[in-house]
């Protein structure tokens, strides 16, 4: 399916064959252009920016790569190609025809997943805004850039399918989805993730880890949906979400990769020492790595949902790959093991499986996750140090849940409130940690040259050399 870029909003959905849908989000589009502007990136306007640019939708040569004006890049409408015959495969509805339209009887919980799927892509970008102003490097600035275009892009798709199916209520929410704010006391986004900062780049990249694997697994439960739409919405943005994940993998093993090299010059782990010359000490990493590991894991909701239960059963959201899972896609019969606190401490609990999607899809992704860091201890390992990464226990530092009345120490030790107080600054990132981190945020716009805290990438986006000029900045 090519795109359309004739048109004033870039689309394969046949817009200009609906014409009170397109009217509708062209009196949209200059608020979302006005919001992009108050939230979107800082002092990007005058670059030439080196962007990926979807042309479409199937994933052989579906992106074009070329210099863009940011401000004059096409957002649109893409949804991946539409499969003959296709039908619900799972829950209630299992093997009946795929939704062209929305369910009556199922209106409203799906106009609530779209939307707070929809609220976390403004979102990140609100998150980020202000890192651009110290990008270690003109690669790194790129790459920020990209994943702020392309989460722009997918709240278009989330606002498509509102104000496609929802009438006036979907238009209400995708005018709510812009005036939001993440951090915002009186109107915050919708998910606590959302809400955090992300002041550094270090966190930057443990967020884009994390947050966007959330976000992979979310994406996929609802490319699963028997709404097709929404289906076929999601496959496409997962092909863009792809790189959002990599940039956060790559840019922690470079950080790790620069830290490593001067742990081996110096011949010493000292914190102090390593700080004194400009790197990222591991234990901060770790602590940074705690605390964006353990926000994400919130993201999957509780532990036992009535509402995961719901969505299942109404063939709205699937679980993770769920078309390949080998079973009866009904799971009524199913139990599944869930970790809780009995009696002080930890056992297992044997409960519904459709109660415990929430659990199932929070382990796909812990598993995951898991692989990752797996290759961040490859680089330290191959440096021939002993320091390991380790991702924190399930229950540590939770606000959603059976954990989020307890306290645990990473490797899953119940504490005492004193006790966590005492030792709360060894597991997360301290107001010192901040502070340091913050101050090696240096701008640097050298073509081919990177930040002294962050190793150069091995290789450069769509096989460019080292030292490509990935941003054009205006003087």
């Amino acid at each position: 399916m090519s795109i359309d870029y004739s048109q004033r909003i870039p689309n394969n959905v046949d817009l200009a064959q609906d014409l009170a849908l397109q009217r509708a989000l062209e009196h949209w589009q200059p608020h979302y252009i006005d919001w992009w502007r108050e939230m979107g990136p800082v002092a990007a306007g005058g670059y030439e920016i080196y962007l990926r640019t979807a042309v479409g939708a199937d994933a052989q040569g579906w992106a074009h790569f070329d210099f863009v004006h940011m401000p004059e890049y096409r957002w649109g409408i893409f949804l991946s190609p539409r499969v003959d015959g296709r039908t619900v495969n799972f829950g209630e509805h299992k093997g009946e025809p795929a939704w062209q339209d929305v369910p009556g009887e199922h209106r409203a919980n799906l106009r609530r997943i779209i939307v707070t799927q929809g609220d976390t892509e403004p979102a990140s970008v609100e998150q980020q805004r202000h890192l651009g102003a110290v990008a270690p490097s003109l690669y790194d600035l790129r790459n920020l850039f990209q994943v702020n275009v392309e989460e722009g892009r997918h709240l278009w798709a989330m606002v498509y399918l509102l104000h496609k199916y929802f009438g006036r209520d979907g238009r209400e929410e995708a005018g709510a989805l812009l005036e939001r704010r993440s951090g915002d006391r009186n109107n915050p986004r919708i998910l606590g993730a959302f809400n955090e900062a992300t002041p550094d780049w270090l966190a930057y990249f443990m967020f884009t880890y994390f947050t966007d694997r959330d976000g992979k697994f979310q994406l996929n439960a609802l490319a699963e949906s028997g709404f097709d739409p929404l289906a076929r919405t999601t496959r496409f943005m997962l092909m863009e979400e792809a790189h959002h994940m990599f940039v956060g993998e790559a840019g922690v093993a470079r950080v790790i990769q620069r830290t490593c090299e001067v742990m081996n010059q110096l011949k010493t782990d000292d914190p102090a020492q390593l700080r004194a010359a400009g790197v990222i000490d591991l234990p901060t990493i770790q602590r940074y790595l705690n605390f964006h590991c353990s926000v994400t894991i919130d993201l999957f909701g509780a532990d036992e949902s009535s509402n995961a239960a719901t969505f299942f059963n109404a063939g709205l959201k699937g679980r993770f790959e769920e078309s390949k899972r080998d079973d009866d896609h009904l799971l009524r019969e199913r139990t599944y093991p869930v970790l809780a606190v009995h009696d002080g401490a930890f056992a297992e609990r044997e409960v519904p499986m459709l109660n415990a999607l929430n659990e199932v899809l929070r382990d796909d992704f812990i598993r995951d996750s898991i692989g990752g860091v797996g290759r961040w201890n490859k680089v330290i390992e191959r440096a021939g140090l002993d320091y390991r990464l380790t991702l924190p226990h399930v229950a540590f530092f939770r606000h959603i849940g059976e954990f989020s009345s307890i306290h645990a120490d990473p490797g899953g030790t119940i504490l005492s409130a004193v006790e966590w107080d005492r030792a709360r600054e060894k597991y997360l990132p301290s107001l010192d940690d901040n502070l340091y981190v913050t101050s090696l945020m240096r701008p640097v716009h050298e073509t081919g040259k990177f930040a002294g805290w962050i190793a150069p990438p091995k290789t450069g986006i769509d096989n460019k050399p080292g030292n490509f000029e990935y941003v054009k900045i205006e003087d």
